[in-house]
């Protein structure tokens, strides 16, 4: 792609989405706050790759997370489209959860980000590493 080209599309993305890149009425930051929790795009892969789930199940296939805040992360995901959840009125009450058409349509990126991320992870942390010795010398604020 040309460099004129490519201008040409980041200019169309930025109209796209609404105002200016990433400004304040950026349709682009709703994407970006609602994936911002530490747990919620971890759910929607899981949910994608492994189809409808019982929290139970959830808490297993994630590790690391409790129950409690796998319940909040669902309520969130729900709240914002991306979720849906099916009980069943059966003894003992079962509950499943899914993705929405949205939620699907999220698996792209996130599975992007997760390439970025195995790409990027060590310069990160090594990044990271160099400003921890900053933060611990005495007379910081």
């Amino acid at each position: 792609m040309s460099d004129t080209a490519a201008e040409a599309g980041e200019q169309d993305l930025g109209e796209d989405l609404g105002g200016g890149e990433y400004a304040a009425d950026c349709q682009a930051r709703v994407a970006f706050e609602v994936l911002s929790n530490r747990w919620d795009s971890v759910i929607v892969y899981i949910l994608g790759e492994s189809g409808p789930m019982r929290p139970r199940s959830l808490v297993t296939r994630i590790g690391g997370i409790s129950p409690k805040v796998l319940n909040e992360a669902l309520r969130r995901l729900e709240y914002n489209g991306l979720v849906v959840r099916q009980a069943y009125a059966e003894a003992p009450p079962r509950v499943d959860y899914s993705l929405t058409e949205a939620g699907h349509a999220l698996l792209g990126p996130i599975r992007a980000m997760g390439v970025w991320a195995g790409r990027y992870t060590e310069a990160i942390l090594a990044a990271q590493a160099r400003f921890a010795p900053r933060e611990d010398r005495p007379g910081r604020n």
